[in-house]
């Protein structure tokens, strides 16, 4: 009996086109086709949230203030987010791949992987008919890399994406067949590596690496010396290497704590010392469970028990204490007001998946912080989560909640 070889794997990183301007197009056909951006208002410190590929022709940009964006554009239209129904068009979306393929991970709100190595149809008819699918029946417009792995699908996405200077959503299809990893990474610019953001690229560039393949040129142990153990991963990424399987992961979607005082606390040393405490936690119980968040929420409930959240979502997944505070931080000032009494307070990551070395952290800043945390979870690990923490914090709580 001959021995049979092992398929590739079929691997599709699904993206939805500005998913956030395409459900306001859903709920407001009048926008469609139109230049408009969606986010806070130009006349405080609003920002781009999302805009559509209209907007984009005309040089407008996600993250940008939205006052740049007004007079980049004048005729820009600014429409406010609604997140409710954001979330309401993901779970659609969502159960649409669900129900194809057990073998699939939301890694944000609007993107995620499937393996569909077991289907009898090509990886090409399968994402033609997702694509398909969910444009008829949903209305949302969407892009699919192709591959025998996450990493060459998800940057497959983004290259096919790159290829629309059009002003409609891409609705891209890019496959690298097997074997053609590499090659297809080669001419690439080291900024479509994924996990490499704006300051990073600026260091490897640095180092004289301009494209994926003057990665492959140098000796792996040549990256290790200069990049730590960032190094190696950088080396079998750049040569299309990545087994990381595609899976949920113990259906665990959210990590949260919250505080309930035992009297309303006014004071703003006190609340963010409050909220310092409930994000290391969560930031170790992250690492402990292998997992890293792209979207921090904040929690607040006033005395008349009126509840209110808001929420963040980061370019790159996190679990890093450093960043989780900063950005639960920006949350609590954009609600609280001085003197303004809190009853209950809370903080939570959301959108989960599989943790990984971002390539983005190793400055020297954060390389410091990982060294130091990896250093307390080992004390938590052996004398408890109570064993160390920074700074004075008061104690003045009802009860915790997980």
């Amino acid at each position: 009996m001959k021995n049979r070889i092992a398929p590739h794997r079929k691997i599709l990183h699904l993206d939805l086109d500005a998913f956030f301007c395409a459900v306001e197009e859903r709920l407001n056909p009048e926008l469609k086709g139109k230049a408009f951006a969606v986010g806070g208002s130009p006349e405080g410190r609003g920002v781009v949230t999302s805009c559509s590929y209209a907007a984009r022709r005309n040089g407008i940009k996600s993250a940008m203030p939205m006052s740049r964006a007004i007079r980049i554009y004048p005729e820009l239209l600014v429409v406010h987010s609604h997140y409710k129904e954001y979330t309401i068009a993901s779970r659609q979306v969502m159960e649409v791949l669900r129900n194809l393929t057990p073998l699939f991970e939301q890694v944000s709100i609007d993107e995620a992987f499937l393996d569909v190595t077991d289907l009898p149809e090509s990886a090409r008819q399968i994402a033609g008919y997702l694509q398909t699918k969910i444009f008829q029946d949903l209305a949302l417009p969407c892009s699919i890399g192709i591959a025998t792995n996450k990493l060459i699908a998800k940057i497959a996405t983004n290259v096919g994406k790159t290829k629309n200077k059009g002003m409609t959503a891409p609705m891209a299809i890019m496959e690298v067949p097997p074997g053609d990893e590499e090659k297809f990474l080669a001419p690439l610019p080291i900024d479509e590596m994924w996990g490499i953001g704006p300051k990073t690229a600026v260091q490897i560039k640095g180092l004289g690496i301009f494209t994926i393949g003057d990665v492959v040129k140098l000796q792996e142990e040549d990256l290790v010396k200069k990049l730590g153990k960032y190094g190696y991963v950088l080396a079998q990424h750049a040569r299309g290497i990545d087994d990381r399987p595609v899976a949920e992961g113990d259906d665990i979607k959210s990590i949260s704590n919250e505080i309930t005082f035992y009297e309303d606390v006014n004071d703003e040393k006190e609340l963010l010392n409050t909220l310092i405490k409930l994000s290391i936690k969560i930031g170790y119980r992250l690492r402990k469970k292998g997992f890293s968040g792209f979207t921090v929420r904040l929690k607040i409930r006033w005395p008349n028990f009126q509840t209110h959240t808001r929420q963040l979502t980061l370019l790159q997944p996190t679990n890093q204490d450093s960043i989780i505070i900063d950005s639960v931080k920006t949350l609590f000032f954009q609600i609280w007001k001085k003197g303004l009494k809190v009853r209950l307070i809370g903080v939570g990551v959301s959108q989960l998946t599989e943790d990984f070395q971002q390539l983005s952290l190793f400055d020297h800043k954060n390389e410091k912080e990982q060294r130091l945390l990896k250093a307390v979870d080992e004390l938590h690990q052996k004398f408890g989560e109570k064993a160390i923490h920074r700074g004075s914090i008061n104690h003045n709580h009802r009860n915790w909640e997980d």
